[in-house]
């Protein structure tokens, strides 16, 4: 494996970790948007990794990439809330069901994963910085 196999790996796991946190963001800044329905009501997503090899030799490693973002079919919370404008005829009103501890948890897995990435790539350039040097 080249050194610059290293990039593309750790690359592509920067970009697909980038849009987890992305899509982690947009979860729990929508964790309390109410809605009159639960066709309108937000829906929680999560991005699907797959993995791409680089070629069809036999090397080490492949990459990683964001195959889609799925909607969470979980259904909306009903909340009792008469005052409220959006409330329905019966009083209620629709919230996603957006599970804020578990984004936390996940934001937290997808940084960790982030830094990882960012080390491997560090890590390199450092041993092509070695490599350089050793003919001196």
């Amino acid at each position: 494996m080249s050194l610059n196999t290293i990039y593309d790996i750790a690359g592509s796991s920067l970009n697909a970790q980038t849009l987890r946190l992305n899509t982690i963001a947009s979860n729990m800044a929508n964790a309390e948007t109410a809605a009159a329905s639960p066709d309108q009501v937000y829906r929680a997503r999560r991005p699907v990794f797959s993995e791409v090899m680089q070629s069809a030799q036999m090397e080490l490693g492949s990459q990683v990439e964001v195959s889609q973002v799925m909607q969470s079919q979980a259904d909306p919370l009903m909340r009792y809330e008469p005052n409220n404008p959006l409330a329905n005829e019966e009083g209620h009103v629709f919230y996603p069901n957006v599970n804020v501890v578990a984004e936390m948890a996940d934001m937290m897995s997808a940084t960790r994963n982030y830094q990882t990435s960012v080390e491997v790539m560090s890590n390199a350039r450092r041993m092509q910085e070695r490599l350089l040097t050793l003919g001196q």
